[in-house]
């Protein structure tokens, strides 16, 4: 993947989010010269690459007249503070493209104008290991170029999935921007069951964890469904069928999980209004 641009792009938060981005930018061959941070304090890991690759680290805003992209990546709560005085940056019409759950395309318009070209996007934690999902959501103003340009940007930290609707993006997040706490919380339970049938904790939290990881690469890395894969281990009144006649009850995992996920999505659609 090679990532080209014409312009400036600015890096709003280069904390650890930001900092994975600009790693994987940088990797695909966008120029230093190009991308501005700007992040009063970044990680020190994000700092020293800021340093050893020349990049300019919050230059005066009138230095930069040429914006292309917007990335913000900074923390909710803070982004109202963080963008109104960065509002000047607009005149270049860039895409904005926003990382930041729970901030919506029309709170981006009423900074950079109703013609402002924005794109929502949710990503999830193993971003951070170049193991990530994006979902994406863009308004009308948003081009083709745009929309590729964005792709290529967030495909730094994986994959990058598009939706048709913005009200999609809560979903999203109670999908894949939440999921990995879920999927982390099935490895506690993995090993708390596990020290129940008599298996030593450090044994037991061991063999939790690379099960998990290693059936989540065994999922990606051959591109078989998860049912296919899930029927590939369970033998016929085996010990795996047992298990499963727990777990696929009517009150057992799947409902459960659809009552979570819809919680988290609820929840998402709150923080949004």
């Amino acid at each position: 993947m090679s990532i080209s641009l014409k312009g400036t792009l600015v890096l709003i938060g280069a904390g650890k989010m930001g900092g994975a981005m600009l790693e994987g930018w940088l990797k695909a061959g966008v120029d230093p010269r190009q991308v501005v941070a700007l992040d009063p304090g970044p990680p020190p890991e994000v700092a020293a690459l800021l340093k050893a690759k020349g990049i300019r680290h919050n230059p005066p805003l009138a230095e930069i007249r040429d914006a292309e992209v917007l990335l913000t990546a900074v923390k909710p709560q803070v982004m109202e503070d963080v963008l109104t005085p960065l509002r000047s940056l607009g005149a270049s019409k860039p895409l904005i493209l926003s990382i930041a759950a729970g901030k919506t395309i029309a709170s981006f318009e009423r900074h950079f104008g109703s013609d402002a070209a924005v794109i929502r996007t949710i990503p999830n934690t193993p971003a951070a290991v170049g193991r990530g999902i994006t979902a994406m959501a863009a308004n009308k103003n948003v081009s083709a170029a745009q929309m590729a340009l964005a792709e290529q940007l967030l495909q730094s930290i994986g994959e990058v999935v598009r939706v048709e609707n913005e009200s999609l993006i809560d979903a999203a997040t109670a999908v894949s921007g939440s999921g990995p706490a879920y999927v982390f919380y099935l490895t506690e339970c993995l090993a708390a069951a596990a020290e129940a049938v008599g298996l030593p904790p450090d044994v037991a939290v061991k063999l939790a964890r690379a099960t998990v990881a290693g059936s989540g690469e065994l999922m990606r890395s051959s591109g078989i469904d998860a049912a296919t894969l899930r029927q590939n281990v369970t033998s016929p009144k085996g010990t795996t069928y047992e298990a499963l006649q727990v777990l696929m009850a009517d009150t057992g995992m799947k409902p459960l999980m659809i009552e979570a996920v819809k919680a988290a999505a609820r929840r998402s659609r709150e923080l949004a209004s």
